[in-house]
């Protein structure tokens, strides 16, 4: 199970802080990165997001890298669902079977209004006591939420496409 959880900031000095908290709890394994990013909207509205280097010890297989890109993707860079093709509409639902549903995102996209920044941690497992006395110093608002391992697992699948299961 991967938890999904994002610690929204006012201020991307402080986002950035905290970004660098999680990596140094990650060296100590107090989590377990499969996914870490900054999110920052900039005052013209426009999403910028910044993720550690392969060097900073989060290395990612390719499924692993693309269902975590395409899990940021979907929560803060798609403002709104509209017309998608059936792929990306098939990934959505996935997501919302497995807790990402509309509500969240729109919490999620609610954080990030132009100014605000947001850490954005994918992980398979958390020291919860240690990591929230880490992050306390830094506030911010928490947005969680869980990823069966059945769903991500599906998930990949479904990124990897029909040509994969043959």
């Amino acid at each position: 199970m991967s938890e999904l959880i994002i610690l929204g900031y006012e201020d991307r000095a402080v986002a950035d802080k905290a970004f660098a908290e999680v990596q140094r709890l990650g060296k100590e394994h107090l989590v377990d990165l499969t996914g870490l990013a900054v999110v920052s909207v900039d005052a013209d509205g426009k999403t910028h997001v910044d993720t550690p280097s392969r060097t900073e010890g989060i290395a990612l297989s390719a499924t692993a890298g693309a269902l975590w890109g395409m899990v940021l993707g979907i929560l803060v860079l798609t403002p709104g669902i509209g017309v998608v093709g059936a792929a990306v509409g098939g990934l959505i639902g996935k997501l919302q079977q497995m807790g990402v549903d509309n509500n969240f995102r729109g919490k999620v996209q609610e954080l990030l209004h132009p100014g605000a920044s947001a850490v954005v941690i994918m992980a398979t497992k958390v020291t919860e006591d240690r990591f929230a006395a880490a992050m306390a110093p830094f506030g911010g608002e928490l947005l969680k939420t869980s990823l069966s391992e059945q769903g991500e697992r599906e998930l990949a699948e479904q990124l990897a496409g029909p040509e994969a299961a043959a």
